[in-house]
């Protein structure tokens, strides 16, 4: 499968581009994934086009190498959803860039057709609606369908586009890859994990999907058998360090900080640190380096290791990988049910799953223990969760 060669550059086009409203109306971030990946896109691509009329600077210190664009680029953009006021969302957050931009209501399938790319951003329970429309494979045909659905795979979306049929009939069909962004895509800081897809990806194709991403953020190429893992790092991780942010500025207030100057400091040195980090510091090391012999540091630090602080983090992360897993797990079971599945949101209950046997899933009474084998130890969940929740 290969991109056409038309030299105008890609027609992007997102399919739920103003829907699912993350943040509230009155911050200036977008308040979309879809409209935070457009604006990235278009923001690197007015960044390229400034600098290719600007004298290359002298090559002095050292830097980061810029990763190397794909040999075509996005050039024209279609923005769909199915809420008339999207259109004004969209242009209102996208209309200062150069760039065609196109929007529609309730014609999917019309954007799709104009696409070389697809960029599939509707909520995850809608996402069956979007892709069963009439003539919607067929608009798909031969073309990068690129899934940013959280708990949706890729392969439950290839089945439902493509169900008993063989998938790998070059030009009959889309290719279908899955990315994980994360919620800091608004501010262009996301961490974005692109599923490995078998077979691979192209050169073009990878190329494509990793410059698209690296525009919000960075990337990290990784198997399927990680996402799980990787949700809850990346995805579940901006509300762990918003936790860890929120006790370090609620110490600081403790001890006479206003509130505002508190949480503005905490936030800023978190981000330092992050960028020593990202610059090649170990963490060992940067902890050593500011831990002077009888100081300040080292009696926090003690403090922290006394309350078994490292533990119980790396512990919330396992936990979230496996109530993730749980979650992957338990909807393929519903959905692979060959009778009516009756509606339980409003029952409560938990899970057991055996991570030895994924499909070994069935709803138990809140008094059951959640038993993880293998490297996870056995977890009690003290209270019911929603079914409507998973």
């Amino acid at each position: 499968m290969s991109l056409p060669p038309e030299s105008q550059g890609l027609t992007l086009t997102v399919l739920g581009c103003g829907t699912s409203p993350i943040l509230p109306s009155s911050t200036p971030l977008p308040r979309t994934m879809g409209i935070a990946i457009l604006g990235g896109v278009m923001s690197t691509l007015a960044s390229h086009h400034m600098r290719s009329h600007l004298p290359s600077p002298s090559p002095s210190g050292t830097s980061t190498p810029a990763l190397e664009p794909p040999e075509r680029l996005p050039g024209k953009f279609v923005a769909c959803d199915s809420r008339r006021e999207a259109e004004k969302q969209v242009k209102s957050a996208l209309g200062h860039y150069n760039f065609p931009l196109t929007t529609l209501t309730n014609q999917n399938v019309t954007g799709a057709r104009k696409a070389d790319v697809v960029l599939l951003a509707c909520k995850p329970q809608g996402f069956k609606d979007i892709l069963g429309e009439e003539g919607m494979r067929e608009a798909l045909a031969g073309k990068l369908l690129v899934s940013i659905l959280a708990g949706v795979t890729a392969s439950q979306i290839e089945g439902f586009l493509y169900p008993g049929e063989d998938t790998s009939v070059e030009g009959k069909r889309c290719r279908v890859v899955r990315v994980m962004p994360n919620t800091a895509s608004f501010v262009r800081e996301s961490m974005s994990v692109i599923q490995t897809c078998t077979p691979p990806l192209s050169d073009t194709h990878l190329r494509l999907v990793t410059w698209i991403f690296s525009s919000i953020g960075r990337t990290v190429s990784l198997p399927a058998s990680a996402m799980d893992a990787s949700t809850a790092l990346c995805g579940s991780g901006p509300a762990f360090f918003a936790l860890m942010l929120e006790a370090v500025a609620d110490g600081a207030v403790a001890m006479g900080l206003p509130r505002a100057e508190a949480q503005m400091m905490a936030a800023q040195t978190m981000r330092g640190t992050t960028g020593l980090v990202l610059n090649g510091e170990h963490p060992a090391m940067l902890r050593d380096k500011v831990s002077t012999p009888g100081g300040c540091t080292i009696g926090g630090l003690l403090v922290l290791e006394e309350g078994t602080v490292r533990g119980t983090i790396a512990k919330a992360v396992r936990e979230a990988t496996v109530v993730a897993n749980i979650k992957d797990s338990l909807k393929m079971w519903l959905e692979s049910c060959a009778y009516p599945v009756p509606d339980l949101s409003h029952r409560y209950y938990n899970t057991h799953i055996s991570l030895s046997n994924p499909w070994d899933v069935h709803p138990v009474s809140p008094a059951r223990q959640v038993q993880q084998e293998g490297a996870f130890q056995p977890l009690t969940h003290n209270s019911p969760t929603p079914l409507s929740n998973l």
